[in-house]
């Protein structure tokens, strides 16, 4: 069991409210959480509805999450490498990563148990095994799966460190106007909507992207954009947030702007880092996949 505990600043905000914007709970989590009497203002159960003092002390008592047995499938994978320590994966666009609510099988975890069986890292739980770092359901291309404990540490620790390469291309609306430059803004859970990051929310962590223009077109670009540091939605939040959004997202983007484009036009091509046995540097890259280039080709028609 988890305790949270938290001091309100600012007076007004509904107990629900304040506890979904201060943790990973969901407003109707928190809510369930409320009603079963683990959340306490001041020592005191309170509704959900109570709003809450500059001062108020709220504390939560949230339960161990219930993991699922995953089933494994057999879904065809594209493995770009693989040896006793890990995989690299190419993963087409519209594959989620791991079990969540809507997406409990289909997933490349659910192919992973298939194909790996029980030789996968057991460090990120029953619903994870193996994933080392994640991309977006709508978002191609490489990412690393660690076989065992042991690799999955050193895999962590190289991108916590920023010695992880992570490069990818994208197609985002309008024209930079440097041909390389660095955005460097923190990102923190968006205290509108907890599905979102946004620039300064809520608990920021620092953000590092630096981007290059590869070919220019009419309202649109074709750019590199190499990760520092690996936050979620970090490119397509940071992209935004200079007023060119990733094309076809519509979390961060406008819906007119999507061209035909089924999410965002965002591919992870290159990835590079020490093995975590041998020492030695590998570096991987995956071609654009059909849908981008033909993106491409459509934006040098307009």
């Amino acid at each position: 069991m988890e305790i949270l505990e938290f001091t309100v600043s600012e007076a007004g905000v509904r107990l629900d409210k304040f506890l979904s914007d201060n943790s990973s709970l969901s407003r109707s989590a928190a809510s369930q959480l409320i009603e079963d009497g683990a959340v306490t203002v001041n020592g005191k159960k309170a509704s959900k509805s109570v709003k809450l003092k500059a001062g108020d002390v709220v504390t939560a008592e949230v339960p161990e999450p219930k993991e699922l047995d995953v089933v494994a499938e057999d879904i065809p994978l594209d493995i770009v490498y693989e040896d006793d320590d890990l995989l690299v994966i190419n993963k087409p666009k519209d594959m989620v990563v791991h079990p969540a609510p809507g997406n409990y099988t289909g997933t490349l975890v659910n192919a992973l148990m298939y194909h790996c069986g029980e030789s996968l890292s057991g460090i990120n739980g029953v619903i994870r095994p193996g994933i080392v770092h994640r991309i977006d359901k709508d978002t191609s291309g490489l990412l690393i799966v660690a076989k065992n404990d042991k690799a999955h540490i050193s895999l962590a620790e190289q991108i916590q460190k920023h010695s992880f390469r992570r490069e990818y291309e994208a197609v985002v609306v309008g024209n930079f106007r440097e041909d390389k430059g660095t955005i460097d803004r923190p990102l923190g859970r968006s205290p509108h909507d907890r599905k979102k990051q946004a620039i300064n929310g809520l608990n920021p962590r620092n953000a590092t992207t630096h981007y290059e223009v590869i070919e220019r077109f009419t309202g649109f670009c074709h750019c590199k954009f190499i990760l520092e540091t690996g936050r979620t939605h970090q490119i397509r939040v940071h992209a935004a947030s200079m007023g060119h959004p990733v094309a076809g997202d519509t979390v961060y983007g406008d819906a007119k702007h999507t061209h035909g484009l089924q999410g965002q036009c965002l591919h992870a091509r290159v990835i590079g880092f020490v093995h975590p046995a041998t020492g030695e540097y590998l570096e991987f890259t995956s071609d654009l996949p059909e849908y981008f280039t033909s993106f491409l080709n459509k934006c040098r028609k307009l």
